[in-house]
């Protein structure tokens, strides 16, 4: 029955057939205390199944509201407890119990007490009067749920029932906040891509709904000082850095919240945990302190991604000083510097920007120290993070330090060696590449009959090369006979369609070593070819690594025939690319200039090859660009025998122009240092190529007289000798 009125009260809600949506997911009962989000959430899902859309959209969106207001109440309820007489815990009971004297003996389980019972009355009246009767513990959310909408999975089913509404730019708007937050969702990337081919939904509305503010002021504030403009970008990374302050302030509130209770709760139900009083007071403060320390990481981390951007609020400090220097606001330069060399104190670029400051100011300024906000932040820190490490030597406890700038001294000395034995262990495909000598590789090319056409300076970059000479002109034909071959037997890899998976505009054929070896024994295609395919990607192998990384062994990854080829009467005003900018073990986000070495890029790729077959066609174009995949640096025009080499990260932003005549074959390869992620399929490639030679010799041997018919075995006789052989038709894998 509570449900059935929810949902009648949620209806009078809905505006009335014909009216205009508000602009956004907007609240639907402003000044309302929110109801508990499971159960609005549930009863949603309940109506998207039902079909009934409009309910649906109605109460997703509450749920939306009501998880929102209870973190807004929690975290102005705990500043504003934070500040009353007496809620406040003492200073010395917050300290590391080790760190000096402190109260008498049993004053301070007083003090603690006291502290504690009037935090907790003035939290309990403040979520009445802001979450209704009940409070917090009335809409306590379980952690099945809040990973849901850590996930964004509301705005999944919102775009949905959108699209059934026809309300097509609120469903863009919906689906694109889901996407955000989840790139790597097939299902939404090809609903993204329908919704940009509507005419109906405007640009403007694949818009971010969830993305807290800060990230749009930090990205518009490096945007404009990348552009010089250093007035302009100082409001931006001011307000970015506020908003951050403010967003790890959120955070560390839900860290006290019953949510967080509540997981505690499940994670010890069954353990058999005796602990008495003060044991559990312990575990839960060492929790909550846990949680806290972990709030700058992930606000550091933007949605959708794995890891946060490093040192996050020093980079910050570090581009206000300098913005505020460019403009002349030395006053300011030197409180943002100063507040770096809180974190690092022996910064020498800090130190030697802070000279700099003071001796344009010209007389000392007493009064003139760090930002307060920023040495409070640090105060605090550094006081749980000694509690912390106590916690480890003393109780046993695990405690992964988040930040690079904590002291030295604040770690317990019996816990430094252990801890620098952790840092100091690095698996073997993270570890830098070695200097490189410059003479190997030239004996290589030499031997090779290959010439160095261009290199990195040239190129405009860093670990980038052009060489030639790699194919004769008769090995490209063979190979392009090949690739041809492969298509009209209907071996297309990695891509089913006719349409190429980067542009409409494009067919794209694709042919792996271990398709080729196949086709070659059933006959489809010449043995001569594919022998070729394997012998010529261990030639790009061995000329990458003798270039790039002599003292280290690189390992072939994948390697892939491709063709693309432009589509007659579809090249007129064509505006997109053959091959969009990108990186190859990283996701690209031109809007930052960083690169995420995370899923779905291919992290282990640590070196990259395009290998040409040809050069009559127009357009197909390699090039390079700046991280922000605008800037062209470089741009190298594909022949027969031409290899671009260049290393598979951040460093080497590349992209295809668009193919507007003929066909464009090339050999891509990529290599790794991890031996675990060597081509297998190359050498069962290799193998399958030996066994039909070796079979004819043994067939030879067997026969006194050669009685076979000198003609050709028909393909579909030799593929069911080869089944015969093995018992089961050859395995042909589906590869991107």
């Amino acid at each position: 029955m509570l449900r059935l009125l929810r949902l009648l009260l949620l209806l009078l809600l809905l505006p009335p057939p014909g009216s205009p949506e508000p602009p956004g997911l907007a609240r639907l009962s402003p000044g309302a205390p929110p109801q508990a989000p499971d159960l609005l959430y549930a009863d949603g899902l309940r109506a998207y199944a039902a079909g009934a859309w409009a309910p649906a959209v109605a109460l997703l969106r509450e749920a939306l509201r009501s998880q929102a207001a209870l973190g807004r109440a929690r975290r102005d309820c705990g500043a504003r407890c934070a500040a009353e007489p007496g809620a406040a815990l003492p200073a010395v009971l917050l300290d590391a119990p080790d760190s000096g004297p402190g109260p008498a003996q049993g004053a301070w389980e007083r003090l603690l007490l006291r502290a504690a019972l009037r935090r907790a009355e003035c939290l309990t009246q403040c979520g009445v009067q802001r979450l209704g009767p009940g409070g917090a513990a009335r809409l306590r959310v379980g952690s099945a749920l809040r990973d849901a909408f850590r996930r964004r999975e509301p705005y999944n089913y919102l775009q949905r029932a959108y699209y059934q509404l026809k309300k097509l730019d609120l469903a863009a708007a919906a689906a694109h906040t889901f996407f955000v937050a989840n790139p790597t969702h097939l299902q939404m990337r090809e609903d993204m891509a329908k919704y940009r081919r509507m005419s109906r939904v405007r640009p403007q509305s694949f818009r971010d709904l969830e993305t807290p503010p800060y990230w749009a002021a930090y990205d518009d504030g490096l945007e404009l000082l990348g552009r010089q403009e250093a007035g302009l970008a100082l409001p931006r990374l001011e307000e970015a850095l506020q908003e951050s302050l403010a967003q790890v302030e959120s955070c560390r509130a839900g860290c006290e919240g019953p949510e967080e209770q509540q997981r505690e709760e499940e994670e010890e139900e069954g353990t058999g945990g005796q602990g008495g009083l003060y044991e559990t007071i312990a575990g839960h403060w060492i929790r909550v302190l846990q949680c806290r320390q972990r709030c700058v990481g992930d606000t550091a981390t933007r949605p959708g991604r794995s890891f946060p951007v490093p040192d996050f609020l020093p980079s910050q400090l570090r581009r206000l000083h300098e913005a505020h220097a460019q403009v002349g606001n030395l006053s300011q330069a030197m409180e943002n510097v100063l507040s770096v060399l809180l974190f690092y104190p022996e910064d020498e670029a800090a130190k030697k920007a802070l000279n700099q400051y003071q001796a344009q100011l010209g007389e000392p300024r007493p009064g003139l120290g760090p930002r307060e906000d920023i040495r409070q932040f640090i105060l605090r820190s550094l006081g749980e993070k000694r509690q912390l490490y106590y916690a480890m030597e003393h109780l046993g406890t695990s405690f992964k330090d988040p930040d690079s700038w904590t002291p030295a001294a604040v770690i317990p000395e019996a816990l430094r060696e252990k801890l620098r034995e952790d840092q100091e262990k690095r698996p073997w495909d993270h570890e830098p590449p070695q200097p490189k000598p410059l003479t190997h590789w030239k004996d290589v090319l030499l031997l090779e009959g290959v010439t160095l056409t261009q290199d990195a300076r040239q190129l405009n970059g860093s670990e980038r090369a052009v060489l030639d000479g790699l194919l004769t002109p008769a090995e490209c034909g063979l190979l392009l006979q090949l690739a041809k071959d492969a298509a009209e037997a209907g071996a297309r890899s990695g891509y089913r369609g006719r349409r190429s998976p980067h542009t409409p505009h494009e067919r794209f054929e694709g042919l792996t070593v271990l398709k080729a070896a196949q086709l070659a024994r059933a006959g489809a295609v010449g043995s001569q070819g594919a022998k070729l395919l394997l012998e010529v990607s261990e030639r790009v192998r061995t000329l990458t690594q003798a270039y790039f990384s002599p003292e280290r062994p690189l390992h072939l990854s994948f390697t892939h025939l491709v063709c693309r080829s432009a589509i007659e009467g579809e090249q007129e005003q064509r505006m997109d690319l053959s091959h969009p900018v990108h990186a190859d073990n990283c996701v690209l986000d031109p809007d930052t200039g960083e690169c995420w070495r995370e899923p779905p890029a291919y992290t282990y790729r640590d070196y990259s090859g395009l290998l040409y077959l040809n050069d009559d066609f127009h357009g197909g174009d390699l090039f390079f660009t700046e991280p922000n995949a605008l800037t062209v640096t470089a741009q190298v025009r594909p022949r027969c025998g031409r290899l671009v080499a260049f290393s598979s990260g951040g460093e080497n932003p590349h992209g295809v122009w668009a193919v507007t005549r003929g066909r464009r074959c090339a050999l891509a390869l990529w290599h790794t240092w991890a031996p675990e992620h060597r081509e297998q399929e190359w050498t069962e490639a290799k193998e399958l190529l030996k066994e039909p030679e070796e079979e004819e010799e043994e067939e030879e041997e067997e026969e006194e007289t050669p009685s076979r018919d000198p003609s050709p075995e028909p393909p579909s006789r030799r593929l069911q000798r080869v089944q015969d052989r093995v018992g089961k038709p050859p395995r042909v894998r589906e590869e991107l």
